[in-house]
């Protein structure tokens, strides 16, 4: 099967196609708040999945890395708003340091071509 990789750099790409599915680089928002990088990291994700024809309906799983478990309800807040209540995928959540101290949240997505 094609391998199409978009948006290269030296170390990653940022889209990798396989088939019928969609890996997406870890995406980081920007913002203060954990809620403000949640909401900006998922419009990221949006804009990706639809350069490449797909949307968060088919969104197969997603892990999510946030910085300190005292966030997690304030970022599942933005989650639940944005995910689709009828097509949620299969998700995973944990604690981790991340790149940059700054960097509250980050996800990692994979998707269907629909």
């Amino acid at each position: 099967m094609k391998i199409t990789r978009l948006h290269k750099g030296p170390r990653m790409s940022r889209i990798v196609i396989h088939g019928d599915v969609i890996h997406l680089c870890g995406q980081v928002g920007s913002g203060d708040t954990i809620k403000e990088q949640t909401a900006s990291m998922l419009g990221k994700v949006d804009s990706l999945l639809a350069e490449v024809g797909s949307s968060k309906s088919h969104i197969l799983s997603a892990t999510i890395w946030i910085s300190n478990m005292d966030n997690f309800q304030e970022m599942n807040e933005v989650w639940d708003a944005w995910i689709d209540p009828e097509n949620p995928p299969a998700r995973a959540c944990g604690e981790a340091r991340l790149a940059r101290d700054a960097l509250l949240v980050e996800v990692i997505i994979t998707a269907a071509k629909p």
